[in-house]
């Protein structure tokens, strides 16, 4: 065990000069010390706190107005003046006319090696108010501190340093606070009207900010200046805190504060007078010990169903994905069409162009040589990017994997930790909302191949400091968290955010219709924090916005045709829930993974129940509100009249032709219903868990309300994905040979050449290190002169061709025409190889490029080859 502090004007956070000589920063002690010997003559009995024996309150003493503790470490040079100043002013302090403030003053020598004990002792012989506490070791400032507060006898009490950097009349203004109703009233040095005689040095500075904020993010938010070592307190409050606490170190303040915070007790932060003293003993050491401080914070203050409920999310995950983890490599999901095949090849390429330090936003590795935009693609930079070392490391299928296991999970402790902190006071109605957010049926059919539409734990972030800019406390600070939160969703999912706004704005406006007041209220605070989010997004996007709509291959709107959701499709069950129904569920849907509406009817009746229940509250309407709009755009353009063949026209009319909607497939727009009616599950099961029963009728009422939720729910629990074998990748292009044929700056041509419905060659092109380019592929890119954007390349005459002898089997006519536009379409995908893998329709697709080549091609194992090298 290391020695500890001594006592200071600051722990190491703020800096100060509280250090024994050694320099050792002293964690928490695992051993019992002697009992602390006490003068004068009363001895205080001994109570038990977690890092050793503890002088408690002097049995029948009588209680004082004040306290005041002072630790002390070899502080004999400067003690003396100190305890004669704290001496003088406590005498003029007065509680009322005529009657003078009892106060008594403890000085804890925490094992100095100098005359300290001795300056203590001739002071207490001229006071009887001054009492000295001595441990035989040094322990720690904490330690010292716990020492003297567990022996007082104050209603408040106030903690200061030997060397009061900060002046014992700054108590006025503490005493002020605590009179208007605070338990706690630290001094600051980080407040406006704080005001700093003297400096430390810049660098102790810069690590005492530091220090500061991270302490405000991980223990005790709200207060800038932990550190600064004068404090009153409550003096019943402060014991029963010391008396919990652990820490004897610098950290002792952060635990102290922790405990008044957790508890609902006011603290107040005052500016105070504050002067750097020259003999500071801080050594390096002591910044590292209260990083492992906070993270001890942390951990005690983490509650079981804190781990047990992000535990069971990703067990969870990893049962959906069972079939990938267990065959990585060669799984490949059966429901995922083409797309996991694209969303591997996009985690490789931004791997090799982070690695090369290449362009990230663009490759010419498909679509050789044009290339594509893949800021204009669903790269999902904000996580490809990051996970490259995996990538390199592991391969894109792990990526691949990891991202779609841990997306589910971080949605669904993402969305927990909003419902908790906001919602709800029951952590299982929290984890139940946090669940159906991450696995409600939506969410499970875009798991088959769409990361980009279960990736959403930035939401619940977004959707907290949206609310902490309505309370107006810190506008400008959370204005700038605001705009890197949605600076990092661009590079997730635009669409995705784009969804999600559309969901801000109904809510907005439900809400705003349900109380005005507290609408009108929130608006400036809010409106001003978003402009300054806009104005930190603006420069860090205006290159790649830049680069997705005007870049290379940059293209504006999709063509996707009109695909609404179907008004049953809301009732029916989708094919991933335990009650589904696959060939219903694909009558009512364009595929598997845009199932976007399949909520079942339990689920939709309970959830209007809910509103109707709950509608004395606001924000129940509004997310009520958000969940029906969300779902009536989800309809389309056209929506259909059931038991007819006509149509009514639909909401989504109006925003169809809007900029960046005209891209949107408007059936997702019913995914913004997952989180309202997450939020308001988890409001019905809090009002449930937390009720207190007083009759047998309510009773019956819980036990109904039960019943509803596993009646909803139950139907709606997603099975694992179903996985199948893939085709290996040919040896001609896994053992490398395929390098004899092609040079640099040329390319290899797949034979039929690569579409969104043939993407076999992207898998090849991973497995063989992005060695080759090819023509084709799957991508989003422009077509004619307009720029559309279309799924694939723009078409040419040889790929058509081959494309439906493919399909058909069959081989057109090959004339003059077809073998011009052959060897113009290989001159411009500069073509040094054609290469035919076995497939269906093998001998068809070897004929048809036997004659437009006039060459017999070689066998290489298993694959066909035409060499096609102008310079042979």
């Amino acid at each position: 065990m290391s020695k500890t502090q001594p006592s200071d004007a600051s722990g190491p956070m703020e800096s100060g000069p509280h250090a024994p000589p050694d320099g050792s920063a002293g964690p928490s002690s695992v051993t019992q010390p002697g009992t602390p010997t006490v003068t004068p003559a009363v001895t205080p009995s001994v109570t038990q706190s977690g890092s050793g024996a503890i002088p408690a309150q002097p049995t029948g003493a009588p209680p004082v107005d004040l306290s005041v503790i002072v630790p002390a470490y070899n502080e004999e040079a400067r003690l003396a003046p100190s305890l004669e100043a704290i001496r003088t002013h406590l005498d003029t302090l007065t509680t009322g006319p005529g009657r003078c403030v009892r106060w008594e003053l403890i000085v804890v020598d925490d094992g100095s090696t100098d005359a300290t004990a001795e300056v203590i002792d001739k002071a207490a012989a001229t006071e009887a108010r001054i009492r000295l506490l001595r441990t035989p070791a040094n322990r720690g400032k904490g330690h010292a501190v716990r020492t003297g507060v567990l022996a007082s006898r104050g209603r408040r009490v106030l903690v200061t340093d030997a060397d009061l950097a900060t002046p014992i009349e700054d108590l006025d203004l503490l005493q002020h606070r605590l009179d208007e109703g605070a338990t706690a009233a630290v001094g600051s040095r980080a407040l406006p009207g704080s005001r700093i005689a003297v400096r430390q040095h810049a660098l102790r500075e810069l690590l005492g900010g530091a220090g500061a904020r991270l302490i405000r993010a991980a223990a005790v938010p709200g207060i800038r200046d932990t550190q600064c070592g004068f404090k009153l307190f409550d003096g019943d409050k402060v014991r029963a805190a010391f008396t919990r606490s652990r820490l004897d170190g610098w950290s002792y303040d952060v635990e102290i504060l922790r405990h008044f915070h957790e508890r609902g007790w006011p603290v107040a932060e005052v500016p105070v007078r504050w002067a750097h003293q020259p003999g500071s003993k801080v050594r390096p050491l002591a910044y590292p010990t209260v990083l492992a401080d906070l993270v001890r914070l942390r951990w005690r203050a983490v509650r079981p169903v804190q781990i047990i409920v992000p535990a069971l999310y990703l067990f969870f995950a990893f049962v959906l994905y069972g079939g990938l983890w267990g065959n990585l490599g060669s799984g490949y999901l059966a429901d995922s069409g083409s797309d996991q095949t694209q969303w591997e090849w996009f985690f490789a390429v931004t791997a090799d162009n982070v690695a090369n330090l290449h362009n990230p936003f663009f490759t010419d590795l498909q679509n050789f040589p044009l290339g594509v935009n893949l800021m204009a693609n669903t790269t999902m930079l904000g996580l490809s990017a990051p996970l490259t070392p995996v990538t390199l490391a592991f391969g894109a299928h792990v990526t691949w994997a990891i991202v779609l296991t841990g997306g589910l999970a971080a949605t669904a402790i993402a969305w927990y930790w909003l419902i908790a902190k906001r919602f709800v006071r029951s952590r299982w109605a929290a984890a139940l909302g946090g669940a159906f957010c991450a696995f409600a049926p939506p969410m499970i059919s875009h798991g088959n191949a769409h990361p980009n539409f279960i990736v959403f734990f930035m939401f619940p972030l977004i959707i907290d400091r949206l609310l902490r800019l309505c309370e107006g406390k810190r506008t400008t600070r959370d204005g700038v968290i605001l705009g890197l939160f949605l600076t990092y969703q661009i590079f997730l999912g635009e669409e995705a955010l784009l969804l999600a706004v559309c969901g801000l704005v109904l809510f907005a406006v439900g809400y705003a219709i349900a109380s005005p007041d507290v609408a009108k209220a929130v608006a400036r605070p809010l409106l001003r924090g978003l402009g300054i989010a806009a104005l930190v997004c603006l420069p860090l996007l205006i290159y790649p916005l830049s680069w997705q709509f005007f870049g290379t291959q940059s293209y504006h709107s999709v063509l996707h045709g009109q695909v609404g959701n179907h008004p049953m499709a809301l009732l029916e069950f989708a094919t991933r829930s335990m009650a589904g129904d696959e060939k219903v569920a694909a009558s009512l849907s364009l595929n598997r993974t845009e199932e976007n509406a399949f909520f079942g009817w339990p689920l939709v009746a309970l959830t209007v129940a809910l509103v109707v229940h709950l509608r004395n509250q606001p924000r129940v309407l509004a997310l009520g509100g958000t969940a029906l709009g969300a779902v009536v755009l989800s309809l389309g353009q056209n929506i259909p009249l059931l038991g007819t063949d006509r149509t009514l026209p639909g909401p989504w009319r109006v925003l169809a032709q809007m900029p960046l909607f005209e891209s949107v497939i408007e059936s997702r727009v019913a995914m913004v219903a997952v989180p309202a009616i997450g939020i308001l599950l988890a409001l019905g099961c809090d009002r449930l868990a937390v009720t207190r029963l007083r009759s047998e009728r309510e009773t019956s009422h819980r036990l109904l309300g039960w019943a509803a939720l596993a009646v909803a729910l139950l139907p709606l629990v997603p099975t694992p994905y179903r996985t199948v074998e893939r085709a290996p990748t040919p040896a001609f292009l896994a053992d490398g040979t395929w390098r004899t044929y092609v040079r640099p700056g040329h390319s290899l041509v797949p034979v039929p050449v690569p579409s969104p419905s043939d993407t076999a060659a992207l898998h090849w092109q991973v497995d063989a290190d992005l060695g080759f380019a090819f023509p084709g592929g799957y991508f989003n890119g422009p077509w004619g002169p307009d720029r559309i954007g279309i799924y694939g390349p723009e078409p040419r005459a040889t790929g058509e061709l081959l494309r439906k002898i493919r399909e058909t089997g069959k081989i057109p006519a090959l004339g003059a025409r077809e073998r011009r536009d052959f060897r113009v379409d290989l001159g411009f995908w500069r073509a040094d190889v054609l290469v035919l893998a076995p497939q269906d329709n093998v001998l068809p697709l070897r004929t048809a490029v036997t004659r437009l080549t006039g060459e017999e091609p070689k066998r290489i194992g298993d694959t066909w080859v035409w060499d096609v090298r102008d310079d042979r």
